[in-house]
């Protein structure tokens, strides 16, 4: 089932407010679906809504970190075909061991690990047994770099907790999709005034020649929220990042 395929489904997209979670509910809308697009901040989820400007967009202001927002989500919310996290909480998390701060450590925990978990918990039995839960690790589990140690750890996690997921709840499938370097906001917080020259480096080394671009996983994404006899997996789209 390709992404024009979902017409009339209703996809619940925790981080759409911005970069990959963005793009996806611009092509599911444009696809036909309704779309419900969550997240922390009401004045980005705002900016979204006023962008995407579609009638069948909804948006809900949740902190994912949260057992009882999470609880609350789905009571109010009813029933979803698929569930798509792409929130990450990382910044201040990127440092050396010796300038770690805990407390930004713990947000990447809470958003990129703890947020799919209660996602899973509470959005499962508001999915038909054809529905998806996909989630987003990266190719930090796999090519770490110095001050990247949390976020590499809490990647590899997730697709842990993907597999186990995707065992006890079936038939609903759950997989992930792990994004390379991809050009979103969240590099502001990573590389800061030298976003654009890392960005430019990765991008001459990668064997696809470019770093990748938000409809490049909602791409990614589609594919697993239709494909229904994927589960478990871990979708790797990151330009041939694993290989260099």
């Amino acid at each position: 089932m390709a992404m024009t395929d979902i017409a009339n489904s209703r996809i619940l997209i925790v981080g759409g407010s911005s970069g990959m979670g963005m793009a996806l509910a611009k092509q599911s809308l444009a696809a036909g679906a309704e779309v419900i697009i969550a997240g922390r901040n009401a004045e980005k989820l705002g900016r979204a809504s006023a962008e995407l400007s579609h009638p069948a967009l909804s948006t809900v202001t949740i902190d994912i970190s949260r057992e009882a927002e999470v609880a609350a989500l789905f009571d109010r919310i009813g029933t979803v075909d698929h569930i798509v996290s792409t929130a990450a909480d990382i910044e201040g998390a990127y440092e050396l061991l010796p300038n770690m701060d805990m407390r930004a450590a713990q947000r990447v925990v809470d958003s990129k690990f703890f947020g799919p978990l209660l996602l899973a918990k509470y959005g499962a039995p508001a999915l038909s047994p054809s529905g998806s839960l996909t989630f987003t690790s990266g190719v930090a589990a796999y090519r770490p770099q110095p001050r990247g140690s949390v976020v590499a750890a809490v990647n590899a996690a997730l697709e842990g907790l993907v597999r186990a997921l995707a065992v006890e709840l079936a038939p609903i499938r759950v997989n992930a999709v792990s994004p390379g370097w991809v050009d979103t906001p969240i590099w502001t917080f990573v590389a800061g005034d030298k976003r654009n020259e890392t960005l430019d480096a990765m991008a001459k080394r990668l064997p696809a020649g470019r770093v990748g671009q938000p409809e490049d996983i909602a791409d990614a994404i589609g594919y697993l929220m239709g494909n229904r006899f994927t589960t478990g997996t871990v979708l790797h789209v990151e330009g041939g990042h694993r290989l260099i």
